[in-house]
């Protein structure tokens, strides 16, 4: 690895620590995964939007996503179908937290880790804004001698182990805090304000033009 790899690795790090830390969604539906559904299911929803970050990564990289870009149609499809499933989450948590109770999507028996790693992955995904971000930073990051892809997939698993780490940190934390947060009305309050921030995130991205 040269010194321009490692110069670009470092400071897209730096860029990166500061938006993994930074409140929003994917904060949100990891924090209340892990303490509505409990430790096993947090990290899966934390392991899900690392896919879906990796996936947005790779597109980036390889000129995929620049379609979202170019085509205004593309972008307006997939920012569409985005929020209407944040909309869909936010309202069923929202619904929840009024009747006390689990929301529908989390009473089915299958609901355990896979559903949660979905639900992660699905949130990430959907969401232009992580492509937006890739799409403007990655360039900035890429050596003129390097392979775009393998420097997108550098950047993104950069990108990656910061978000596992502060996931995880946040899982842990409220782990040790379950017995707390397991009280009816906290878990009211947490879907309560967890449905809030969707159903926010979902009406702002719908209304973008």
């Amino acid at each position: 690895m040269d010194s321009a790899t490692t110069h670009a690795l470092i400071s897209f790090s730096i860029v990166a620590a500061l938006m993994t830390i930074s409140p929003g969604l994917d904060t949100a539906v990891v924090l209340r995964s892990a303490v509505i559904l409990g430790r096993r299911q947090g990290f899966a929803t934390a392991l899900g939007i690392g896919t879906g970050a990796l996936i947005w990564g790779v597109a980036a990289a390889t000129g995929v996503s620049i379609l979202l870009t170019a085509s205004h149609a593309a972008y307006t499809a997939l920012r569409v179908i985005g929020a209407a499933y944040l909309l869909w989450m936010g309202i069923g948590m929202l619904r929840a937290a009024r009747r006390g109770e689990a929301p529908i999507a989390e009473r089915t028996p299958d609901s355990g880790v896979l559903r949660a790693f979905l639900r992660g992955a699905g949130t990430n995904l959907l969401n232009p804004k992580v492509g937006a971000f890739y799409i403007a930073m990655l360039p900035q990051f890429m050596p003129a001698h390097a392979s775009h892809l393998a420097m997108g997939l550098a950047l993104a698993g950069v990108h990656d182990v910061e978000s596992v780490l502060w996931f995880t940190a946040l899982i842990l934390g409220a782990h040790h805090a379950r017995a707390w947060f397991a009280r009816r009305r906290v878990k009211r309050a947490m879907d309560a304000v967890t449905g809030t921030v969707l159903v926010g995130f979902g009406i702002e991205l719908a209304a973008r033009s």
